[in-house]
């Protein structure tokens, strides 16, 4: 390639370019899906700073939603692992349910509060599944992708997480 040619050629963008340019766009909807999945916002930030700062430098190619979704789903995976080990070292055999504040159910309504600690009790499948779903809308053969796991599995998953949760809200999903 000559100086000419390459002086009219487009230059392609570099990876810290790409990842500026969808944490801008899509930082906050990238922590209020975490905030779903890890149940607190502080978390849910550094969920998701961590998961930008791990990406700094790959190729802008792989960069995309799609694969920054994955990784945040991934990282919460890893903070509610963290978590679990760490309250059934602290208390053998007791779990408590995550408690919301006074300021978050006012903000969301009691009616909503109750639907996000129903879901906060599902399996953490059942739950990544009605997120993706619900939440960010993604189709059936998306969230396959983003879970490992097949289409029909996503399906029934679906339908026994909308089970479950009707049952634990008598009827009132």
């Amino acid at each position: 390639m000559n100086s000419e040619t390459a002086a009219r050629a487009p230059a392609s963008p570099d990876s810290g370019t790409v990842l500026a340019a969808l944490y801008q766009e899509h930082w906050l909807a990238l922590v209020r899906l975490a905030v779903l999945l890890v149940g607190d916002r502080e978390s849910a930030e550094d969920v998701v700073q961590d998961v930008f700062s791990r990406l700094h430098g790959k190729r802008p190619g792989v960069l995309s939603l799609a694969y920054v979704r994955v990784c945040v789903l991934n990282a919460s995976r890893s903070v509610l692992r963290r978590r679990g080990v760490a309250a059934r070292a602290a208390a053998p055999g007791r779990m408590d349910e995550p408690v919301g504040s006074a300021e978050t159910a006012a903000l969301l309504g009691e009616s909503r509060q109750e639907m996000l600690t129903a879901l906060g009790r599902l399996p953490r499948r059942q739950r990544e599944i009605l997120i993706l779903r619900y939440y960010l809308d993604l189709s059936d053969a998306d969230i396959a992708q983003a879970t490992r796991v097949k289409e029909s599995t996503v399906r029934s998953t679906a339908s026994r997480a909308l089970d479950r949760l009707q049952r634990e809200l008598g009827g009132k999903a």
